[in-house]
C-alpha cells in the first residue's frame, strides 16, 4: 500500500490567492474557513492576512453572505434551530452582530414549518405509549436540534396529539 504524497506547499502569493478565489467560488465560506485553509496550504500569515482583504474586495468572502447562507442551509437541510444554528456561527468564528442579522434572515414561517416537520417526526418515531414521557420525549429531542422552548410548546399544543 503507498502512502499518500505530502501535499506541495504554496509559498506563491499569486497562486496562493488564485487557489483560494476557487475554494471561495466553490461554496460560501467563513474568513476563518479561508484562513484555516491558507495556512494549511503553506502560506505566510502576512501573505494569508493580504489575500483574505484581496477575496474581500473581489466579493468572493462575504462573511454575512455566508452567515446567511449557512443558516438557511442548516435550517432547510439539517432541520436545525436558531440556537444551534448559532453555536455553529461561534465555531466558524462569525462575528456575534453577524450572526443576529443571518437568524433574522430566516424566514418565520418556514422556520415554524421546520419545527413541526421535527415534531411531527418524532411523534411518529416515538413508541412511548404514555402521553406525558412521550411530550417529554418530543421536546427534549426538538429542543436538542436548536429550537426555542415557547415555539415547541406553541406548536404541540395545536398539534393533533
Amino acid at each position: 500500500m503507498d502512502e499518500p504524497k505530502p501535499r506541495k506547499k504554496i509559498t506563491d502569493e499569486k497562486a496562493g490567492l488564485a487557489k483560494a478565489e476557487h475554494y471561495c467560488a466553490y461554496q460560501e465560506r467563513s474568513q476563518q474557513e479561508v484562513r484555516d485553509k491558507l495556512y494549511e496550504w503553506g502560506l505566510y500569515p502576512d501573505a494569508i492576512e493580504r489575500i483574505i482583504g484581496l477575496l474581500i474586495e473581489g466579493n468572493f468572502l462575504n462573511e454575512l453572505r455566508f452567515a446567511q447562507a449557512y443558516a438557511r442551509g442548516k435550517m432547510n437541510l439539517k432541520h436545525w434551530g436558531k440556537g444551534k444554528i448559532k453555536q455553529g456561527l461561534k465555531l466558524k468564528r462569525v462575528s456575534d452582530p453577524l450572526i443576529k442579522k443571518a437568524l433574522l434572515s430566516l424566514d418565520g414561517d418556514d422556520y415554524l414549518a421546520v419545527l413541526q416537520k421535527v415534531i411531527d417526526k418524532k411523534l411518529r418515531e416515538t413508541t412511548e405509549k404514555d402521553a406525558f414521557k412521550r411530550d417529554y420525549k418530543v421536546k427534549q429531542y426538538a429542543l436538542s436540534r436548536g429550537f426555542e422552548m415557547d415555539l415547541i410548546l406553541s406548536i404541540m399544543k395545536n398539534s393533533d396529539l
